[in-house]
């Protein structure tokens, strides 16, 4: 599979976020020897954690929200300058978010997905079949009003669908110059789903087993280069 952009280029995280774990630690009055027990991860880690030398995974930064006692947005996006000296958090505004296209016509998928999704604090935009995804990406129908330059930078694509097929919407996103550089990730039921290969064939850039969740949204993510709050690109945090 092919890697397609760089959703964070400029801002270096690893520091602020660090910070943010050294300062909500210490809020609760506990050493990284004990943060580390309840994370279920080693204090070396959290030592390299707090001094901002390690890449987090989605599923570190759950576990040491957990740990922490407080939600993922407020840990990830309640990050602190290193050097500022005060209690002032650094804000990512809402349209530096990567927005997420999620087309899905099962409920159950959808309420599972949508409840991982908003923890990691990015807007979703939820369809349900596959002439309304299109209709969404190329502002046509229901969708007529919206401007196509408002278009999300990630599709989370499901293959079956009513109405419009998956690797048909896939087909027409992917061949058409406005909405090409979308990366998609294709949704299935089997990692050995024969669609799978057709969907690489069409320039799908990954795929994930439903349901979708952090553990496995974490796992596609290094492939994307997707930071932790899907930031776009040039994205820096607001004092």
């Amino acid at each position: 599979m092919r890697g397609v952009i760089k959703l964070v280029r400029t801002f270096d995280v690893k520091k602020p976020f660090g910070t943010s774990v050294r300062t909500w630690r210490s809020r609760l009055g506990i050493s990284q020897e004990e943060l580390a027990g309840r994370a279920g991860l080693h204090r070396t880690y959290i030592c390299d954690v707090e001094r901002g030398a390690r890449n987090v995974s989605l599923q570190s930064i759950e576990k040491l929200a957990r740990a922490l006692e407080i939600s993922i947005a407020t840990l990830v996006l309640d990050v602190r300058e290193p050097s500022s000296g005060h209690s002032s958090p650094a804000r990512f505004l809402p349209d530096e978010l990567v927005d997420i296209l999620f087309v899905e016509d099962n409920l159950a998928d959808i309420e599972l997905a949508t409840e991982a999704l908003k923890q990691i604090s990015n807007r979703v935009q939820v369809v349900r079949d596959g002439a309304a995804a299109l209709n969404f990406l190329f502002c046509t129908g229901e969708y007529e009003h919206r401007q196509i330059r408002e278009r999300p930078q990630l599709i989370l694509l499901d293959l079956g669908l009513p109405k419009i097929d998956g690797l048909e919407v896939l087909r027409r996103v992917k061949n058409d110059p406005r909405t090409a550089a979308i990366p998609v990730i294709v949704l299935t039921a089997s990692a050995h789903d024969r669609d799978i290969q057709i969907s690489q064939r069409l320039g799908a850039e990954a795929y994930l087993i439903k349901p979708v969740g952090l553990q496995n949204l974490s796992e596609v993510t290094p492939q994307l280069s997707l930071q932790w709050a899907l930031l776009k690109p040039g994205a820096s945090p607001q004092s």
